[in-house]
């Protein structure tokens, strides 16, 4: 019986690979054309993800800016990185990018939400296909810590800009009218 020869190299997983995957409730992405799987957050990441999408959502749409995306929402940077991110801003200005699949393009902003099984994943991979792929502005948010990382994209790398910890009220670079609470995202 004839076996198919494997072609040589690296296979890289496209975006039509990723539609392809089974709806199992699991979180995949792909990134650099490698598949990953994350398990799903747990109630603190989930709960700080929600109260700040609210605040964004609010203040967005309050100021007619754009629209706030929160995961699952596939992010289709290229045809081998396709992310997922907690949470999504696109402005008005990249619109376009918004169609009722997907975002196919950069979004404004993209906030990670570390979890201890996503955290270097976040911090390095993802961080590096974001900025290349031109996402403005990119935040990580770390539950446990209490903190807010602020990244500005320079060229194909991001800068940090600021990091905010606790009870902190901070005006961000990408939405500096927002004065946002930070004790509101943490919680009591």
């Amino acid at each position: 019986m004839f076996q198919p020869t494997p072609p040589a190299g690296r296979i890289l997983l496209t975006y039509e690979d990723y539609c392809a995957l089974p709806n199992d409730g699991k979180r995949y992405e792909i990134l650099e054309g490698v598949l990953h799987v994350a398990p799903a957050p747990n109630i603190r990441h989930q709960r700080v993800s929600r109260r700040l999408e609210l605040i964004l959502a609010l203040y967005v749409e309050a100021n007619q800016l754009g629209e706030v995306f929160d995961a699952p929402v596939d992010v289709v940077l290229s045809p081998h990185n396709v992310a997922q991110p907690d949470l999504i801003f696109v402005s008005r200005g990249r619109s376009q990018c918004v169609t009722e699949k997907n975002i196919a393009g950069s979004p404004d902003l993209v906030v990670e939400i570390l979890s201890p099984s996503t955290a270097l994943v976040d911090r390095l991979t993802k961080s590096q296909i974001y900025a290349r792929h031109g996402v403005d502005y990119y935040w990580l948010v770390d539950p446990d810590g209490e903190t807010l990382e602020e990244y500005q994209r320079q060229g194909e790398v991001f800068v940090r800009l600021a990091t905010y910890q606790g009870a902190t009220v901070c005006a961000t670079r990408c939405f500096p009218d927002l004065s946002l609470d930070l004790t509101r995202v943490w919680g009591a």
